[in-house]
C-alpha cells in the first residue's frame, strides 16, 4: 500500500528535489498532485520531470489544489501534502489543506509567528492530523544512537551541551551576487523576524532535542549583523539554560568563511561524552570517563535497534542528506500507514508540529533577548 501525496513549491531553489528524493527512498508514497511554481511553464515542466501521471492534478495555485483535492474521496484522495515554499506562506498553505483534513509535512519554520504556529498545532489536534516538520539533521541514524545512549544512562547526568552550525553561503552570495533564489531570506517581510537564528539556529536547537530530549527553558542571545547594513542577523551566539540547570551554547553563522555545512554536536555528562559532526555523519564519538575514545559506526550490529532501523546500507558505507530526509518521511509514512490500517505504529519518530511551535518560541525569545541588550528570556 502506497500513500498519495502532493507538493506545494519545489520548482525553485534546491530544497524541492531534496524533499522529493527523501519521499521516494522507501517506496511508501508516490507524488500524485502538485503546484510547484506560479509560472505555468515551469510548473508543468516540474510535474513532467517528477512523473505526475494525471496532469489534471497539476494546479495553478495552492487554493485551487486544496479545494479540488479536498473534494476527492476514497482511494483517490491525497493522504498528505508537502510544503516547500518560502517562510511567509507556510501557515496559509498548511491551514488550507488541514481544513480539508489532509495531513501535512512542512519545511521549517512551521509558520511566520508563534501565534500562527500555535493555531496550526491546535487545528492538527482538533482534526487528529499528523503534522511533520523537516528538521533534517535529526534524521541521521547516529543522532538516534546518541539519544539511545543517553536514555540508557551511558553518559550519566548531562552537564553541558554545545552545538554549532557555521555556513559561508551568505558571505559568498553578497560578493558574487549569484544566489538570487536564496536572497529572499534577507527580507524580514518574507523570512520573518530573524535570519541566521531562524534559518539554521533552529536546526541545532532541535538537533539537541533529538539527541538528548532537552529543550531550552530560557536563552540569552547576541546577534551580529555582518555586513552592518543587513536588516537581520547573519551570526548568532546563544547561551541556553536547559532543565536541571544544564548549560548549553549554540552558535549559528552564515558568514563563517571556510565552512560549508559544518554542524557539530557535543554533549557532556558525569560518566562520559559524545560528539557528532555532519561531515562524518555515519560515526558517533563516545568516550567513557577514564576510558578510551570509541566510535560507533552506522548500521553496525552493536548499535541500538532504533539506530539500526534508520540505516539503509552495510557498515562503512556512508549515507547522507537524502537519507536523513528519507528517515523523516519514512517515519511519518509508517505512522500514517499504521493509522490507515487500524494498527499501532512501531516506534518511528519524526519532528512534529509541537516541535515546530517550540522552534518558533525559541527564535522569538532569542530576538527579544538581543533587542533587550542580551538578557535572559524564557522560551514560552
Amino acid at each position: 500500500m502506497k500513500l498519495k501525496f502532493g507538493m506545494i513549491g519545489g520548482a525553485g531553489g534546491g530544497i524541492g528535489p531534496v524533499h522529493m528524493r527523501g519521499t521516494l527512498l522507501d517506496h511508501k508514497c508516490e507524488l500524485t498532485a502538485g503546484c510547484f511554481s506560479r509560472h505555468e511553464e515551469k510548473n508543468r515542466a516540474q510535474a513532467e520531470e517528477w512523473g505526475i501521471r494525471d496532469l489534471t492534478r497539476l494546479y495553478p495555485d495552492y487554493r485551487a489544489m486544496a479545494a479540488e483535492e479536498g473534494a476527492r474521496t476514497g482511494d483517490d484522495r491525497l493522504d498528505f501534502v508537502v510544503i516547500v515554499t518560502p517562510n511567509d506562506t507556510h501557515y496559509e498553505i498548511a491551514k488550507a489543506f488541514m481544513e480539508q483534513n489532509i495531513h501535512i509535512v512542512c519545511d521549517k519554520p512551521l509558520a511566520f509567528t508563534v501565534e500562527e504556529g500555535e493555531e496550526l498545532a491546535r487545528i492538527a489536534k482538533e482534526r487528529n492530523l499528523l503534522f511533520g516538520v523537516t528538521y533534517t539533521y535529526s534524521g541521521y541514524a547516529m543522532i538516534r544512537q546518541a539519544r539511545e545512549l543517553i536514555e540508557h544512562g551511558e553518559l550519566g547526568e548531562i552537564t553541558y551541551i554545545n552545538a554549532e552550525y557555521p555556513q559561508e553561503w551568505l558571505a559568498l552570495a553578497l560578493v558574487q551576487e549569484n544566489s538570487a533564489n536564496a536572497m529572499w531570506r534577507l527580507d524580514p517581510a518574507r523570512a520573518g523576524e530573524s535570519q541566521a537564528t531562524a534559518d539554521i539556529g533552529t536546526h541545532i536547537e532541535y538537533l539537541v532535542k533529538a539527541a538528548t530530549g532537552l529543550s531550552p527553558e530560557r536563552v540569552l542571545a547576541r546577534f551580529d549583523h555582518i555586513p552592518r547594513d543587513l536588516k537581520m542577523e547573519s551570526n548568532t551566539t546563544i547561551l541556553c539554560q536547559y532543565p536541571n540547570n544544564v548549560t548549553g551554547l549554540l552558535w549559528a553563522s552564515q558568514i563563517a568563511i571556510g565552512h560549508e555545512c559544518d554542524i557539530k554536536l557535543r554533549v557532556f555528562g558525569t560518566k562520559g561524552a559524545i560528539e557528532w559532526q555532519h561531515q562524518d555523519a555515519g560515526r558517533l564519538k563516545f568516550t567513557r570517563l577514564g576510558g578510551p575514545v570509541q566510535y560507533y559506526s552506522a548500521a553496525s550490529p552493536y548499535n541500538y535497534e532504533e539506530s539500526i532501523r534508520l540505516s539503509r546500507t552495510n557498515p562503512g558505507h556512508p549515507e547522507g542528506l537524502f537519507e536523513a530526509f528519507g528517515n523523516i518521511y519514512r517515519s511519518f509514512c509508517e505512522v500514517l500507514l499504521a493509522r490507515k490500517q487500524g494498527r499501532e505504529p512501531e516506534s518511528f519518530t519524526f519532528p512534529t508540529v509541537e516541535d515546530g511551535v517550540r522552534g518558533l518560541k525559541f527564535v522569538h525569545a532569542c530576538v527579544e533577548s538581543d533587542r533587550r541588550d542580551s538578557v535572559w528570556m524564557p522560551v514560552e
